[in-house]
């Protein structure tokens, strides 16, 4: 164990880089089995798909057709794939600065028959020198292994078109803070003062094995897949550069970098009300606050109760490029009689058109949730 170990402010951000680089070079991720295929799962796609971002913002059903979709970071391109599975009319461009991580990235493609993908060795920063404007960028777990995540987002931005939508995620500081704990444990044990491989890992699992089963730090991190699978050490005990954020610093960033505010991607799990027994039946003094708060404080006061996301996920955009709409609890029957109802793409499939024709015959309730959970996939370490 070291007396003392260069701590992450005194490495510059040319070595920290290096180091992150180095880490996805040997270890990339995910490491998703080449020959899985998301395209039977249906939250996976809808919430990749163009569509549900586009809607969710401006109430209005977008023509995919000629769209051009980023995968910021897009590691050995298992995101990449969903974006093309969601988006086959759309081109995909696929960008990472880990070498090997793409390389990995065009054989998964390739394997699935997949061709509108290409993909770049690149930094985030240098966007602008593809030429290429962008209607969608995925960026994920990306933004908090940033030395800074305000430039990160301004370079996407100067590609973004002006009606484009950015998917950004930073790591939670208040649901990660046990394993924030741990990567400080292996920073002062010098376990990370180069890039941990085999034998560094080796000695965090004799550690975490050693220790009690009531001792905090093996209770609160430790899971039977760190036993056995280098990736989900990497992932969290020993993530290079890793950073966590609050709501309201994520916020901040966004501001920082001239961008709006659309919505969580997994809106329907950051609702405050839901944390409450009786949300028809709230205490007065929260009854009487919630009306009056913005989007980011009511965001801020979920995750105050309740931390449980590892990721900050959102989309974003340009300022004041919405379309105006008049939201549906105050439609007039004029506009009810008048309005179209859209099938997201992810939906058309022949057994939900069984299923919805079956009901409509026999006059039953149809249980669209059996087809789209809207629950979000997410990796949770």
């Amino acid at each position: 164990m070291t007396a003392q170990i260069p701590t992450q402010q005194s490495v510059s951000a040319s070595e920290m880089l290096e180091k992150i680089r180095q880490q996805f070079d040997n270890a990339p991720y995910p490491r998703v089995p080449i020959e899985k295929s998301p395209k039977d799962d249906a939250n996976l796609l809808y919430f990749h798909n163009l569509t549900t971002s586009y809607y969710l913002r401006n109430q209005q059903v977008i023509d995919l057709k000629g769209k051009v979709i980023l995968d910021a970071g897009c590691g050995t391109g298992y995101k990449t794939l969903i974006l093309a599975l969601a988006n086959p009319e759309a081109r995909i461009v696929g960008i990472d600065f880990s070498e090997e991580s793409v390389r990995l990235a065009e054989k998964r493609l390739q394997f699935h028959g997949v061709d509108n993908v290409e993909f770049h060795v690149l930094l985030l920063e240098d966007l602008p020198k593809l030429g290429i404007n962008f209607d969608y960028i995925n960026c994920d777990d990306v933004l908090y292994l940033l030395e800074d995540a305000t430039t990160g987002l301004q370079a996407m931005k100067s590609v973004l078109t002006p009606e484009g939508i950015i998917r950004a995620n930073l790591h939670s500081s208040l649901q990660r803070a046990n394993f924030f704990r741990a990567q400080k444990l292996f920073k002062f044990m010098g376990l990370m003062d180069n890039n941990p491989e085999e034998m560094e890992l080796g000695i965090v699992r004799d550690i975490m094995k050693a220790l009690k089963d009531g001792v905090l730090i093996k209770t609160q991190t430790w899971n039977p897949r760190s036993e056995t699978e280098n990736e989900a050490i990497l992932a969290n005990h020993m993530l290079v550069g890793d950073k966590g954020f609050t709501i309201p610093e994520f916020f901040a960033i966004l501001r920082g970098a001239g961008l709006e505010f659309i919505s969580m991607v997994n809106w329907m799990q950051w609702d405050v009300m839901e944390l409450f027994k009786e949300p028809d039946n709230l205490p007065a003094y929260v009854a009487m606050c919630l009306p009056d708060l913005s989007d980011q404080e009511k965001l801020h006061l979920f995750e105050l109760i309740h931390p449980n996301q590892r990721l900050l996920d959102l989309w974003c955009g340009h300022p004041e490029q919405g379309h105006s709409f008049t939201p549906i609890v105050e439609w007039t029957d004029s506009d009810w009689q008048n309005s179209k109802a859209y099938l997201h793409p992810q939906l058309k499939t022949p057994k939900f058109r069984e299923d919805l024709t079956a009901c409509v015959t026999e006059l039953r309730a149809f249980p669209i949730s059996q087809h789209l959970p809207l629950i979000r996939a997410s990796s949770k370490y």
